[in-house]
């Protein structure tokens, strides 16, 4: 920790804090592990984890396959600089957007954008709001991956698509087929149980073994049925591909036979929440400094902002976590603040005002909500500044 802590500084001095970093050894270790845990099947790069194009370049110069971008919006100024394979994670609702996807697709056959969708009602507002195609339109459809025990009545996961068994799924496959200006050519389904909870929640070893085996229940019978699924729509369509998974995830969704694909990018960044995992834990990657500004008593060190909460059900877990030096914590009644952050610890009586603290956002591509720009290091040096989604003054959400 010490040398990484030196290693940084060396590399960032003359920075002015608040300002983020992304290790690039880390990065690369990172993208080489999640392959590698892949089993050889393609990994799309989910484009809300990292924000930022250059990095999203470097995921796949390194082997990952496509994107999944997070809306319409995203996917087609991505499209324009030059990403070619891009799937719509989330269904859009965006009739501008829709409409410029059909120019496009007009001028671009090449670049494929797949749009996500889990319902006739989404196929109606598509139709409606680009009622003339001179090519179809790519859909996927998602389903329902939660766990949902004891008959139905507990419901374990993300609430997402409302399709869930293999009749209601190949149904909605019919009705793509059916009609006029769509294909669909994909299946998706993300089991955020298993893919987006940590099975080791530290100092809760009774919580983190009930999360296991909620996990293996949930995931053989989650492979059971997403086979039955596949083998419904096959019946209806051929599929270029069926995509599953997430950072948590990858290995074990990799077994299953019926998923052609996974995605993730989490594990590239390697926030704070993947501390939490036992399967794989990613090395920190992405980190932001802040600067401290006060020193108000013993074992205390104020530090400038830091405020930088990420989204989830509100709970400590989702605060940043101080990282180097070690041996910080935060003040359990003020958090992380919008315009100072109290530290805590031994460590904090090493610190004079002017030095710098390393944090660890919970979430991944959520930091770079908050800088115009990535600081890209290699060793003791900086050798690269890239411009994330802000700071191309682009806020896709």
């Amino acid at each position: 920790m010490t040398k990484k802590r030196e290693r940084l500084e060396a590399a960032c001095a003359g920075l002015q804090a608040p300002f983020a970093v992304v290790d690039l050894d880390a990065f690369e270790a990172n993208a080489a592990a999640m392959l590698g845990l892949g089993g050889g099947k393609p990994v799309r790069v989910a484009s809300k984890s990292v924000r930022c194009r250059a990095l999203l370049q470097a995921s796949l110069d390194r082997g990952f396959g496509g994107v999944l971008a997070f809306t319409l919006p995203e996917a087609l100024w991505l499209a324009e600089h030059g990403f070619d394979d891009l799937l719509v994670a989330y269904p859009t609702a965006d009739r501008a957007a829709l409409s410029a996807l059909v120019e496009l697709t007009a001028q671009r056959p090449g670049t494929r954008v797949t749009l996500m969708i889990d319902s006739a009602e989404h196929l109606d507002l598509i139709a409606a709001a680009c009622p003339e195609r001179a090519a179809p339109l790519r859909v996927c459809i998602e389903f329902d991956c939660a766990w949902r025990p004891l008959g139905g009545r507990i419901r374990i996961g993300a609430r997402r698509s409302p399709l869930r068994d293999p009749d209601a799924v190949a149904a909605l496959a019919r009705d793509v087929s059916e009609r006029p200006g769509f294909e669909l050519v994909g299946l998706m389904g993300y089991e955020s149980q298993i893919a987006g909870v940590g099975d080791r929640p530290s100092g809760r070893p009774l919580t983190g073994a009930a999360i296991r085996l909620m996990q293996r229940r949930s995931g053989r019978e989650l492979a059971r049925r997403r086979a039955a699924i596949v083998k419904a729509v096959r019946a209806v369509t051929s599929l270029e591909f069926v995509n599953g998974g997430g950072t948590g995830s990858l290995e074990r969704t990799a077994r299953e036979a019926a998923v052609t694909e996974l995605a993730a990018g989490s594990g590239l960044f390697g926030p704070a929440l993947f501390d939490a995992y036992d399967a794989w834990r990613p090395r920190p990657a992405a980190l932001f400094a802040l600067a401290v500004v006060r020193r108000p008593a013993a074992g205390v060190a104020t530090v400038l902002g830091g405020g930088y909460v990420a989204s989830g059900a509100p709970g400590a877990d989702r605060l940043p976590a101080p990282y180097l030096p070690p041996g910080l914590r935060l003040d359990p009644r003020e958090g992380a603040g919008e315009v100072q952050t109290p530290l805590l610890g031994a460590a904090a009586d090493d610190l004079a005002v002017g030095d710098l603290v390393w944090l660890r956002h919970a979430k991944a591509g959520e930091l770079c909500e908050r800088f115009d720009s990535l600081y890209l290091v290699r060793g003791d040096q900086v050798v690269e500044q890239v411009p994330t989604y802000r700071g191309e003054g682009r806020a896709f959400l």
